[in-house]
């Protein structure tokens, strides 16, 4: 029996859907009348060779999908739930050189050499330098006279100079990470103008620009993670296409989720002005848990089923897509007490804004949360009085859950 608040072809994937908003009034009646429920793509929009997938709503069967590999693969077709309906299987199979859409054993091998990159130790030794960049971010937006777009002189700086100080990239070569991470996400989105083929040849940038650094540290090793990564022998070492494709994941999931997470976290602030002057006076150390819980920037991935199983109640065929819908989770009442409020003391806070556990679970945690509390004591010393001055402006995706402007003022 369908779900009475669910039209007859909603799709949770169409670009359309996030552009307007995040339909949290649908995922409530998925996650009561029917959480594992099939929605069907006629036309091959989403880029497969199929009919549609599995939306999984509820919080216990997105974890239950993360943490079985096994059942579910990343790999066959990848992590990414819709590409463009002209995509060529080629192209989507390429992608399985990203951690992101790796399975067991490879995804090991991998994970187990970059995730030296986000040691304790390594995370530590960035604090002070981004806590100061942080300052300077927010003094420099205070300055500007009139209101300001927050998302390009706050929210994108600090997570664009978090990747770029973690893996050694010059600051002159900085702003070109951030143009080619934009144009790799935005191509569903009309108002850039950005075609797949523009998408393309801007991960092929990326990746080539990586894969030189690699090449360059193979031949005169430094004292940096780069060389770190690339200049060992043997199976301890990645290969520089293995580095330039974990440098593109990284300007993706490091850069575009954080920046996002920020916006999300300062309209929340603003919209819940009891929350701000809470933060302001206490600067709780579990905001930066509801911030992302709040903002969940990745709204869904998928993946494949490797055989026959069951999930919630219904029969998953091998080959089935599964879409795992994180900002559902996030909001799922058996696990969240009063999920639909902005709570910075929330804790515990279970929330699968880093992904739902297992294999996948995301390597930089400890960065992302440590960008987003140092930007915000930012913020709240230098712009104590920030306001709004427009509704933001949401990108066109089928999966990211992105703000491409808010606009915000002092005094």
């Amino acid at each position: 029996m369908p779900c009475p608040a669910l039209p007859d072809g909603f799709d949770f994937t169409d670009p359309d859907v996030l552009h307007r908003r995040v339909p949290l009034p649908e995922f409530a009646e998925l996650r009561r009348a029917e959480p594992v429920r099939w929605i069907p793509q006629p036309g091959n929009v989403a880029g497969f060779q199929d009919e549609g997938y599995w939306a999984v709503t509820r919080h216990a069967d997105v974890r239950y999908v993360s943490t079985h590999p096994e059942l579910f693969s990343s790999s066959l077709n990848t992590a990414i739930i819709r590409f463009n309906e002209h995509i060529e299987r080629d192209a989507i199979d390429a992608q399985r050189l990203i951690l992101l859409n790796m399975d067991p054993p490879e995804h090991t091998r991998v994970r187990q050499i970059v995730q030296r990159v986000f040691t304790p130790r390594a995370i530590r030794a960035l604090e002070e330098r981004l806590r100061t960049r942080a300052r300077a971010i927010a003094a420099h937006a205070r300055d500007r006279s009139g209101p300001f777009d927050f998302v390009t002189e706050v929210a994108c700086e600090l997570p664009l100079q978090a990747i770029a100080e973690l893996i050694g990239i010059p600051q002159d070569d900085r702003a070109k990470i951030f143009d080619w991470s934009n144009k790799m996400i935005a191509y569903d989105d009309p108002e850039y103008a950005i075609t797949e083929e523009v998408g393309k040849e801007s991960a092929t940038e990326l990746i080539a620009y990586a894969m030189n650094m690699a090449a360059d540290r193979k031949e005169c090793p430094a004292k940096d993670i780069v060389t770190t990564l690339v200049a060992a022998e043997g199976e301890g070492s990645l290969r520089s296409d293995e580095f330039g494709f974990f440098v593109l994941m990284l300007a993706v999931a490091g850069n575009e989720t954080t920046r996002n997470a920020i916006t999300h976290g300062m309209h929340a602030f603003l919209t819940h002005p009891g929350q701000w002057e809470l933060y302001k006076r206490e600067r709780p150390a579990t905001a930066a848990e509801e911030i992302v819980r709040w903002a969940t920037p990745v709204a869904s991935f998928q993946r494949t089923a490797t055989r026959d199983t069951e999930l919630g109640g219904k029969q998953i065929r091998k080959g089935d897509r599964v879409g795992l819908f994180y900002a559902s989770a996030n909001h799922d009442p058996e696990v969240f007490g009063n999920p639909d409020v902005f709570d910075i003391t929330r804790d515990p806070n279970p929330h699968l804004g880093f992904g739902g556990g297992g294999p996948h679970y995301c390597l930089g945690k400890s960065l992302a949360v440590l960008e987003i509390d140092l930007i915000f004591n930012a913020v709240a010393d230098a712009m104590p009085d920030l306001r709004l001055v427009g509704d933001p402006r949401r990108l066109r995706s089928a999966w990211i859950n992105g703000v491409k402007e808010l606009q915000v003022g002092t005094g």
